[in-house]
């Protein structure tokens, strides 16, 4: 990565270089051309060899020869570029597509609700997992989330929180232990049909240019306009139809910029309950907001996790005080389980991490 890197940075400064000697020289190059032709073709007008027509007829089709020789460099420059674009496309394109399944499917009906109480909404047992051509980051992760649950995730940068996201999402495989979810293992269950009963809102919440209703309706292209309502509502964001004459229609500009940050994960949210997903996962919702902002995502989480299953990366002790549990990380591992109260007594990492509330990237 650092080698990669340095060698980007080589090549972008060769690159300024090229271009600021290129634009210069080009310059000096035509005007040389014509002072080199006026002075020559001057000369032999005074003696004789020339008459003036012939020297400004020359000059003329020298400036005709320059445009279309400069456009001609232009347009290699230009193919040259769109050459390494379409080299990065084509590598994009080479990337095998996700197998459906490697495993024995179960059917959607099957799948998500667990078939007992007493089984866990989702279940880590002994879990070990590394990245391709990297060390392990996950060993022997075990811990059960209680479907109806809140679950939070602490530890230090690097403990392995989002991994354990990006798996229960199937985005990696596990390397050792089982993953299960409503006590079927995640490799049991097609993509499609896992991630349909998942939603997944990241820390930075993507928002497409467009209006509000069109960034709902990305995950439930059907929903009816009450239906767009009364989950703007469900995480606070019914102030945008009321204060806006478009109502759904208004703008949120390019990336969202006309929303706050806090806005742009709230309607991150909104658009995963659309879907109807029985288990949210969140990864840091709060880290990025001010004080007002988090307090109104945190009373949208609040209101989601009535009916559903919630595991939380956090870093904020204010999104972990009420988890009904709170799993510490570190070094890919689990050093304590527990709630908030028992934690501060029994483990000295969560102690160490709350004092600092938790802001350790």
């Amino acid at each position: 990565m650092e080698a990669s890197a340095g060698a980007a940075y080589a090549a972008g400064l060769r690159v300024a270089r090229v271009q600021a000697v290129v634009a210069p020289v080009s310059t000096v190059t035509i005007q040389g051309a014509f002072l080199l032709v006026l002075g020559i073709g001057g000369a032999r007008v005074a003696a004789g060899a020339i008459s003036v027509g012939d020297l400004v007829a020359f000059i003329m089709f020298l400036f005709f020869l320059v445009l279309p020789l400069g456009q001609a460099v232009n347009a290699y420059t230009q193919v040259q570029a769109g050459l390494g674009a379409l080299h990065r496309i084509e590598e994009v394109l080479a990337v095998p597509a996700e197998d459906a399944s490697d495993r024995p499917t179960v059917t959607v009906a099957e799948w998500p609700a667990p078939s007992a109480p007493a089984v866990p909404m989702i279940e880590f047992d002994r879990v070990g997992f590394g990245y391709p051509g990297g060390p392990a980051v996950l060993h022997e992760v075990s811990f059960a989330v209680p479907a109806g649950t809140r679950t939070a995730l602490v530890g230090p940068s690097g403990a392995g929180k989002s991994t354990l996201l990006a798996l229960v999402e199937r985005f990696y495989e596990v390397t050792d232990g089982a993953l299960r979810l409503g006590g079927v293992d995640v490799r049991d269950l097609p993509r499609d049909v896992l991630r349909a009963g998942l939603g997944y809102v990241e820390q930075e919440a993507p928002v497409l240019a467009g209006t509000l209703r069109e960034n709902l309706l990305i995950t439930a292209p059907g929903a009816a306009e009450a239906r767009l309502r009364a989950v703007l509502d469900e995480v606070n964001l019914g102030h945008l139809v009321e204060r806006a004459p478009e109502g759904l229609d208004v703008q949120v500009g390019e990336g969202g910029v006309l929303l706050s940050g806090g806005e742009r994960q709230r309607l991150a949210i909104a658009r995963a309950l659309l879907a109807g997903p029985p288990v949210l996962l969140l990864d840091e919702p709060t880290s990025n907001l001010d004080a007002r902002n988090e307090a109104a995502l945190r009373r949208a989480i609040d209101a989601v996790a009535v009916r559903r299953t919630l595991l939380i990366v956090a870093h904020r002790l204010s999104t972990v005080v009420d988890a009904d549990q709170i799993v510490v990380l570190d070094g890919g591992r689990v050093v304590a389980t527990g709630s908030h109260d028992d934690l501060t007594v029994t483990s000295p990492l969560y102690r160490e991490l709350a004092a600092h509330q938790l802001l350790v990237g």
